[in-house]
């Protein structure tokens, strides 16, 4: 008995987290019974997994100790300049690199959900506690202000003008979206009424480039995307923003980077710099309930 192992000394030995044993032995993994705990004979162990421990990166034995891949190097969010400033500053320090999949709130958890990516953006009043039965952690980016951009120089905009004016606005699933609608319901207003000619579109990027270019008279989008187009901006709310990521994640060296990315002075200092931006607690780990 006392060259048996624990269950959370060979999760070690296989590379997975102590949970993901417990899915093994329904696959075949050699246990033991104990009274209410398994042991582990270490050498039947990695015969079965293939004669070696679990290395990252080993597609060999992954496969046959059915260890789950390690998610994608990529990030799932909506393109907020603090993500892409997060993300260059990341690239300008080399690898590992992260890319980005546009996607609003909704679709990225659900891409995280399945593990299509590592870490997925998210923002006040969508801080997921749990994926699933997975534990969520959210890595804190800024505190940011959401609003109605419209052109510089013209008159200054009211919730009422959005119903004859030219609205550029997100889909329903966006979680901004609740902001605008809850200010024109206040101001005795249908949000769906004022959207049926709105634009519909799926970035704050589009946004911002709908009214610059005319195509719009207001848009809904981050103060951030505001001041770098030089539009007038009209506050709603402000809010938190970051990304979340599977717990069993953090020690990820990937996450690691990215957490040490947005504590660092760099990414601080040249966000802190956008208006519209706090960037009090960048880099924190919060859980939520």
């Amino acid at each position: 008995m006392a060259d048996l192992l624990k269950t959370d000394e060979i999760a070690e030995v296989l590379r997975v987290h102590p949970k993901h044993v417990y899915r093994l032995l329904k696959k075949g993994l050699p246990g033991r019974r104990v009274g209410s705990e398994w042991r582990f004979s270490r050498d039947e162990v990695l015969a079965w997994s293939g004669g070696k421990a679990a290395a990252p990166g080993s597609e060999e034995v992954q496969s046959r100790a059915g260890v789950e891949e390690a998610a994608p190097s990529l990030v799932a969010a909506n393109g907020d300049v603090v993500v892409l400033t997060l993300l260059r500053i990341l690239a300008a320090s080399g690898p590992p690199l992260l890319g980005l999949v546009q996607a609003d709130m909704g679709s990225a958890t659900e891409l995280l959900r399945r593990r299509a990516v590592l870490a997925a953006g998210a923002h006040a009043g969508g801080f997921p506690g749990h994926l699933g039965d997975e534990r969520v952690a959210r890595l804190h980016l800024v505190q940011r202000e959401i609003g109605l951009l419209y052109p510089k120089g013209s008159r200054a905009l009211r919730l009422k003008d959005l119903a004859k004016g030219r609205l550029a606005s997100r889909p329903p699933s966006a979680g901004v979206r609740t902001y605008l609608d809850d200010a024109l319901r206040g101001e005795g207003l249908d949000p769906a009424r004022v959207h049926r000619k709105a634009l519909v579109l799926d970035s704050h990027l589009d946004i911002v480039l709908a009214v610059a270019s005319g195509r719009a008279d207001a848009g809904l989008a981050s103060r951030a995307w505001g001041e770098r187009a030089g539009l007038a901006f009209l506050p709603l709310a402000s809010e938190s923003y970051g990304l979340i990521v599977k717990a069993r994640d953090l020690g990820d060296r990937r996450v690691v980077r990215l957490c040490e990315a947005a504590q660092g002075e760099p990414f601080r200092r040249e966000v802190g710099a956008v208006a519209g931006y706090d960037t009090s607690g960048a880099g924190d780990i919060r859980y939520d309930a």
